[in-house]
């Protein structure tokens, strides 16, 4: 199973950034996929969750109006496309999968670790 971000780099502030995770090793429409970061000398918080299918979507209040989750089954890819960047978004940027929506938004909501398979993260540095 292997989960890879990517897509990270040097973003500037009210700029655009869109992050890829590609899936392999695993059904991947079977799974919701979960975006997550972590800041330097912060913990982990939850991005954005998307269903299996596609077809639903959960986002944090920090991704809101801002971020947008989808994904392509049929390249077993999934994206984080982030907007008007801002320093604060600065962070490693995490894709993982979970059963289903429902089990990715309560790892989002509670902070938790809970993902069935995490991939190694994508930097993001949003310049002021």
């Amino acid at each position: 199973v292997q989960l890879q971000a990517s897509g990270g780099g040097l973003g500037q502030t009210g700029g655009s950034l869109r992050l890829s995770c590609a899936a392999s090793g695993f059904t991947f429409d079977h799974y919701a996929i979960g975006w997550f970061r972590q800041a330097p000398g912060k913990e982990r918080e939850g991005v954005s969750c998307i269903s299996g299918w596609g077809g639903r979507t959960y986002d944090a209040d920090s991704a809101k109006d801002r971020f947008t989750i989808s994904r392509d089954n049929a390249k077993n890819t999934a994206y984080l496309q982030m907007t008007d960047l801002k320093p604060e978004d600065t962070a490693v940027y995490y894709c993982a999968a979970a059963p289903s929506l429902a089990k990715c938004r309560d790892v989002v909501v509670t902070r938790g670790n809970d993902m069935e398979y995490w991939g190694k993260g994508t930097l993001v540095t949003v310049s002021s």
